[in-house]
């Protein structure tokens, strides 16, 4: 088999987390390397999260490169509310040592840039998009050389995250975002959207967090011991049973296209005022513009969960014979 090569460039985050587990499973992927921006958690603590993600799974020889501590203009605003103090749902694992916690003097910049034009690889991207406008601004051959962009952000007809419009990666940059989807319509790129019109499907509930437990009790406990505080930001903020996580379906996507639908068009981001974040969709090509995007708008969370399951535990699908039961029971 032929893996897919990609850079993740992320900001973990408790579900960031659950997305690089996912993506070091896949056998259609060869990772890269990992970027950390700022987003949800500042940079320092983002690149950290990732080594321990990465020692979880025995993965270290994964490089991970530190790139922007602030966006492009507005004030940096992260999610610790969301994803607790220490950006892992305060598990507070155990911190790093030695050679794990040393950052290396490349930047995630340079690093993108060069192993792109290297390779014409591609990069799912599950945090603020600053990163990769640098790369635009600064690196336009490296950007042009880009094979693909899978972006979870932005929101076509869902509501917003973190105010009525917008999603959170785009509104804490808001300014990146629309650097990088005016970029790809200039250089006629199409950017996969994986927006909160479907990941708000993936809900990961008490009775799948359960069924993972016990069938890989050392991988379910790793996962409970993250995803608790987001499990009751959901309940305090939504009286959701359960927590939506937005990034492995960027991953899952990226390796699966037909878990997503959607169509292709134009898409804008707008940078100010009361709609600053909000991902400007012209699906009825008001502008007659190429389209920069592909939005999604639908996909099959049990054919996720399936994906999901099986990768990161290793069980074959017929292993897993309960999830029908218990995602259909969680979108009851």
């Amino acid at each position: 088999m032929e893996k897919r090569q990609v850079i993740i460039d992320c900001d973990p985050g408790i579900d960031d987390s659950l997305a690089l587990m996912l993506a070091l499973s896949m056998e259609e992927l060869q990772v890269l390397g990992i970027t950390i921006v700022c987003g949800n958690c500042p940079a320092d603590m983002g690149f950290a999260n990732a080594k321990k993600v990465l020692r979880q799974m025995g993965r270290l020889d994964v490089p991970v490169y530190k790139g922007a501590e602030k966006p492009l203009k507005r004030a940096f605003v992260n999610a610790l509310d969301t994803h607790g103090a220490d950006g892992l749902g305060e598990s507070f694992l155990p911190e790093l040592s030695g050679e794990e916690a040393a950052v290396p003097e490349k930047t995630a910049l340079d690093f993108m840039a060069e192993t792109i034009e290297a390779t014409g690889c591609s990069v799912i991207a599950l945090g603020p998009m600053t990163n990769l406008a640098e790369l635009a601004l600064k690196k336009p051959e490296a950007f042009r050389a880009l094979d693909e962009i899978v972006s979870m952000g932005g929101s076509f007809k869902s509501h917003g995250n973190c105010s009525p419009v917008a999603e959170y990666n785009y509104w804490a940059d808001p300014d990146a975002a629309a650097i990088v989807y005016e970029s790809a319509c200039d250089m006629g790129k199409r950017i996969a959207m994986v927006g909160l019109d479907v990941t708000r499907r993936i809900v990961l509930t008490p009775n799948l967090l359960e069924y993972m437990k016990r069938l890989d009790p050392e991988t379910g406990g790793f996962i409970q011991a993250i995803t608790k505080f987001y499990f009751d930001f959901h309940w305090q903020q939504e009286h959701l049973i359960g927590c939506v996580i937005n990034d492995p379906l960027a991953v899952a996507y990226f390796a699966d296209r037909s878990l997503c639908s959607g169509f292709a068009a134009y898409t804008a981001v707008e940078t100010g005022g009361i709609s600053m974040g909000q991902t400007v969709v012209d699906s009825m090509d008001f502008y007659h513009r190429e389209a920069n995007s592909l939005v999604l708008t639908e996909t099959d969370a049990l054919r996720f969960f399936r994906l999901f399951f099986g990768r990161i535990l290793g069980r074959k699908e017929e292993e897993l014979d309960l999830l029908e039961k218990l995602v259909e029971e969680g979108e009851a």
